[in-house]
This record gives C-alpha cells, sequence and structure tokens, in this order.
C-alpha cells in the first residue's frame, strides 16, 4: 500500500457537497472559519473568480479550478469589479441548494462543499497540507465539458510517450545515456500529470452533471464522489509539483519516499534518525535538512503523529486494552503512551475511546 492510501486509511475523509452558485456581476461571498474537523472546498464550473490573499494580489481561479482550504481558514471570492455584490437568494433545485444573483445572470458556476474528517485523526492531513491549496487540471484546449470519452490520454497514443523515451535511450551513446534517462524520468513524470489530470477532469465533468440533475440518489452520489475528490486532488498535487512542500512534496523529493513510506507501513518499529537517513541513502545531517526542507516538519514528529493516528483508529475500531494499542503503535509502556496520547488529544486513551463511540458517525 502507498503512503498516501494508508495516510487516507489512517485519517478516512468523507465529502459533501452543500450549495451551486450562478453569479452575474457584481458578486461577492465570504465564508467564515470552518467547523472543527471541516475542509471548504471550490469547484469552478465554468467562469472566473477572484480570492483574496493577504498581503498578496488576488488569486485568478477559471473553469476546472479546484481550491480548498486544509485549515479550515475564512476566505472570501469575488468578481474583481470592485463593486458592492448582488443580493444573493437561495432556491431548493434537484439535488442541492442553489444561490443566484438577484439580477440572474450566471458569469460564474461553482459548487461548494466540504470535506469531513474526525478532528483529532484530521491532523495527520491538516498539518502537513498548506493552508491554501489550488489544484489546476490544465489539458490543452479540453474544456470541462467535453466529451472524455472521445478524448486521447488514457488510450494507445498516451502509452506511446514512455516507448519513445526509451527508444531515445535505447540510441544513445554511453556519454548522453544519464542525460537521456533525466529526459525519460522527467517524461514519465509528465505523463503521470498529464493522467491524473485527466482522471480529475471527468470526475469534475461527473459532479457537474450530478448537480444539474435531480437523479434518484442524486445528493448520495454527489457526496462519494466528493470524497473520491478528495484523493484525486492530493494525487494530482503531488505528481504536479503544485506545492513545495508538505507531504505532497516528496514526488519532488523521491530520495526520502522510503523513510515516508517506512514511517507509514510500519509505525510501530523504533525507527531513528539514522535508520530512516540510511533508507534513503543520506547522511543523518543531510536527511534531517531535507525532511524539514520538504515535508515541513521534523521526521519524528511526523512518526509520533502516525502513530497517534494509527492508536486513534485502534481504540476507535478494536477492544484492545491500552497497554496493547501502545505496544501495536510502538511505545515501550503504557506509561510513555498515556502521557504521549493526553498531549496529542487533551484526554486519556479510555475517555477518548468512551467519547467516540458515543459519537454519531458523519
Amino acid at each position: 500500500m502507498d503512503w498516501l492510501s494508508r495516510l487516507l486509511e489512517l485519517a478516512p475523509v468523507t465529502g459533501q457537497v452543500d450549495i451551486r452558485c450562478r453569479f452575474g456581476a457584481p458578486w461577492r461571498i465570504e465564508q467564515p472559519p470552518a467547523g472543527e474537523g471541516e475542509i471548504p472546498y471550490h469547484v469552478v464550473l465554468s467562469g472566473t473568480a477572484l480570492l483574496d490573499r493577504d498581503g498578496a494580489p488576488p488569486l485568478r481561479l477559471q473553469a476546472g479550478d479546484v481550491l480548498l482550504f486544509p485549515q479550515g481558514a475564512a476566505h472570501a471570492l469575488h468578481d474583481g469589479s470592485g463593486k458592492p455584490g448582488q443580493a444573493i437568494r437561495s432556491r431548493a433545485g434537484g439535488s442541492l441548494e442553489f444561490k443566484e444573483t438577484a439580477a440572474g445572470g450566471a458569469d460564474l458556476d461553482l459548487l461548494c462543499g466540504r470535506f469531513l474528517i474526525h478532528p483529532q485523526q484530521g491532523h495527520l492531513i491538516r498539518d502537513y497540507l498548506p493552508p491554501q491549496l489550488v489544484i489546476r487540471p490544465v489539458l490543452g484546449d479540453i474544456p470541462l465539458g467535453a466529451d472524455l470519452d472521445h478524448t486521447a490520454g488514457d488510450g494507445p497514443e498516451s502509452a506511446q510517450a514512455p516507448a519513445a523515451a526509451s527508444d531515445a535511450s535505447d540510441a544513445s551513446n554511453a556519454t548522453n545515456a544519464s542525460n537521456a534517462s533525466n529526459v525519460s524520468a522527467a517524461a514519465a513524470t509528465a505523463d503521470a500529470s498529464d493522467v491524473s489530470a485527466r482522471r480529475l477532469r471527468q470526475l469534475l465533468l461527473l459532479m457537474r452533471n450530478e448537480a444539474s440533475g435531480d437523479g434518484l440518489g442524486g445528493r448520495a452520489l454527489l457526496n462519494a464522489l466528493s470524497a473520491a475528490l478528495f484523493a484525486l486532488v492530493l494525487r494530482h498535487a503531488s505528481v504536479a509539483g503544485a506545492e513545495p512542500a508538505g507531504l505532497l512534496a516528496v514526488a519532488g523529493e523521491p530520495r526520502l519516499a522510503p523513510a515516508l513510506d517506512a514511517m507509514f507501513q510500519d509505525a510501530a518499529h523504533p525507527w531513528t534518525l539514522e535508520d530512516l537517513a540510511q533508507r534513503c541513502n543520506m547522511s543523518r545531517a543531510t536527511f534531517v535538512r531535507h525532511f524539514q526542507s520538504r515535508i515541513g516538519r521534523p521526521a519524528m514528529a511526523l512518526l509520533t503523529d502516525i502513530r497517534m493516528a494509527l492508536a486513534l483508529d485502534h481504540l476507535k475500531k478494536t477492544a484492545m486494552s491500552t497497554a496493547a494499542v501502545a505496544e501495536a503503535v510502538g511505545y515501550q509502556s503504557e506509561a510513555a503512551f498515556q502521557r504521549a496520547f493526553k498531549q496529542h488529544t487533551g484526554n486519556t486513551p479510555a475517555a477518548w475511546r468512551a467519547a467516540a463511540r458515543a459519537t454519531p458517525l458523519r
């Protein structure tokens, strides 16, 4: 199992589509800070929008862009005219609530929703993602509403690129072998980015079509697609190099991947910095520097967060004793685990388990 799959297993995310906005200029919406365990997101189906940013020019969003706020920050979107926004009215429509400007028009078509995660299990995701993440699955001139069933990308044509790179490598002489290898790796990364972009576009098209109709089970299907959107957004961000830091940066620093895989796959192992550095073929000092620079946190802090997420999962899903959970997540003594757990959650393991079981599932 890859590290991203393991992450989403330890910190499961569900999705909920709330509103579809159709606005004509001038318009403006302001969203307050999200509730605990909520990650707000927006999908631009058509048109453009500007996102206000502190200390920086507004960010322009366009059709196909996905915007999310992993820390649930307050934010404002507008048309950029500088004029006061029109009054907005609400109405029921199909599977969703619609919000529309009073004067009509549809310069912007926007889906607004939330990713839902357990507030404490969610630390493993929220603390290792940037405060704001914008995904742009650009695919040349293919619009969001295009018939993607008949576009290239997953068929034989796309499979020819790696083969061509391989042929070029075979034809090069020994002095150019290293350069050919680098070109081949870059081509593979570009191909992975294009494939993930295409699949993300296909998912957005499905969401748009469901939001436009009133088919049986439409709301449930939209929410299921919303959950899939989260995983696809993280995948695309990692292969497209959309973010320079955090867990998504591992694709840009493949030398760190063995350490990340080791911690996610065997969190109970008594890992040391020397062990993890050796897996990455680095010195301890070089590993510490690269990990902190790319991931944004020390390796041992990430290992602790993974262990705590695993402990929460055991406490919620099993009848294991606290001592057994402590051993299962890599602690040599129950007392040390109790201290770490309370520092992480504010509760003892027994109290957390009781509260988690009393809380209805989202």
